[in-house]
């Protein structure tokens, strides 16, 4: 008997650009759903951008219901007010799943690159081929898009671990 299907959503934060991606494992099968990017207005203050973030990521669980969430971690940029920003749409990004009670999991950018790709250092391009490779009919249009779905994918393979971390914290 085949395992049961997880479906997870896959989430690449930015204040510009947040990436998201839905894949469906079933034991070490998986199989793309969906992917795109949300690009929150430019003009508006800081709040109007992270509010639409929040509403069209809303949208985003809505439509397809995952059991589970992934995020990738924020890298710690050289400009303060740039970094702060990014943490409050990682925030915004961490919070809108865990509001519709779905689980959510963090993963460090080189680990995603590392089981993705097979290097911590991978450029963009070798994410978004090897995600053609093992999602063959991705339809990403973005780098951002495809980041997502690689954390999904990621997700995908390390979630027994990210579980018991998860248990073992909330002790």
């Amino acid at each position: 008997m085949a395992p049961p299907a997880i479906r997870i959503l896959g989430l690449d934060p930015g204040l510009r650009r947040t990436g998201w991606g839905v894949i469906e494992a079933a034991g070490t099968r998986l199989t793309f759903v969906a992917c795109g990017t949300v690009l929150p207005p430019e003009e508006g203050g800081l709040a109007d951008r992270l509010a639409a973030l929040h509403t069209e990521l809303a949208r985003v669980l809505s439509a397809y219901r995952p059991d589970e969430a992934a995020v990738e971690e924020t890298f710690v940029n050289v400009n303060p007010a740039s970094t702060l920003k990014l943490g409050q749409a990682r925030g915004v990004v961490m919070l809108t799943p865990a509001l519709a009670g779905v689980p959510v999991s963090e993963y460090a950018a080189l680990l995603v690159k590392k089981t993705v790709v097979g290097a911590g250092r991978a450029e963009k391009a070798q994410i978004r081929m090897m995600m053609k490779v093992l999602l063959p009919q991705a339809d990403f249009e973005t780098d951002d898009a495809a980041d997502a779905l690689a954390v999904a994918v990621t997700h995908a393979q390390h979630r027994g671990m990210a579980q018991m971390k998860a248990r073992m914290a909330a002790r």
